[in-house]
């Protein structure tokens, strides 16, 4: 049976000057990076500035590995150096331009075809498709946190965070957002926040993680 609740929103950032869709988002650490069609940008969720910014094509699920940033941009992946903002290798998307979410884990790449409504995990040296996992709604963001598969959706006026099983992608948990909340990316701060890029309304949003015991 699913565990449905209702979302607790923790903060919104934005919108910001000269950025009019946030896309897929990621956490470093330290900065959330999130992609705007033609540049990842660096915000600091402390005190909400971007302090600094990549000029990349940007326009969908971002990824941090731990070293470098990954970029959707239409039927690609990139591959970027944070430091100077190269792009390192390209490998090609799995939905060839219908994806959405990104994240790392387990080593390998965790692609979102959106309207497919599928999550793919993928080797980020190839880009060969190594497992799918069906979900029932549009996938907009892809995160892991504590061993656990979380996926965003936005579909028509509704949005939610759902908690499924990595294995037979059934829905475990659902976190819903007011109505007309879009969720455009998904990640996790590895604690008790997560971060929802807010499409077309150009805002970031942490939503608080409820821990089970």
């Amino acid at each position: 049976m699913t565990k449905a609740s209702t979302a607790d929103i923790l903060r919104e950032y934005g919108p910001f000057p000269g950025i009019d869709s946030v896309h897929g988002l990621t956490f470093d650490g330290q900065h959330v990076w999130f992609a705007s069609g033609d540049k990842l940008n660096a915000l600091d969720p402390a005190d909400g500035r971007i302090v600094r910014a990549i000029d990349v094509p940007a326009h969908a699920g971002t990824a941090f590995d731990g070293r470098h940033l990954f970029q959707l941009a239409e039927d690609r992946i990139q591959k970027i150096d944070p430091n100077d903002g190269r792009v390192l290798a390209t490998i090609p998307a799995p939905g060839g331009g219908g994806d959405s979410g990104l994240a790392w884990a387990e080593g390998t790449l965790w692609v979102g075809e959106y309207r497919a409504r599928k999550i793919h995990q993928i080797d980020p040296q190839t880009g060969d498709v190594l497992r799918t996992i069906q979900s029932n709604r549009f996938v907009t963001g892809v995160t892991w946190v504590d061993g656990e598969l979380w996926h965003g959706t936005w579909e028509g006026d509704a949005s939610d965070l759902r908690r499924i099983d990595a294995r037979s992608g059934e829905v475990l948990e659902k976190l819903e957002l007011p109505p007309e909340t879009a969720v455009s990316g998904l990640e996790s701060d590895g604690a008790d926040r997560f971060f929802c890029g807010g499409g077309p309304s150009g805002k970031l949003r942490a939503v608080r993680r409820r821990r089970r015991r």
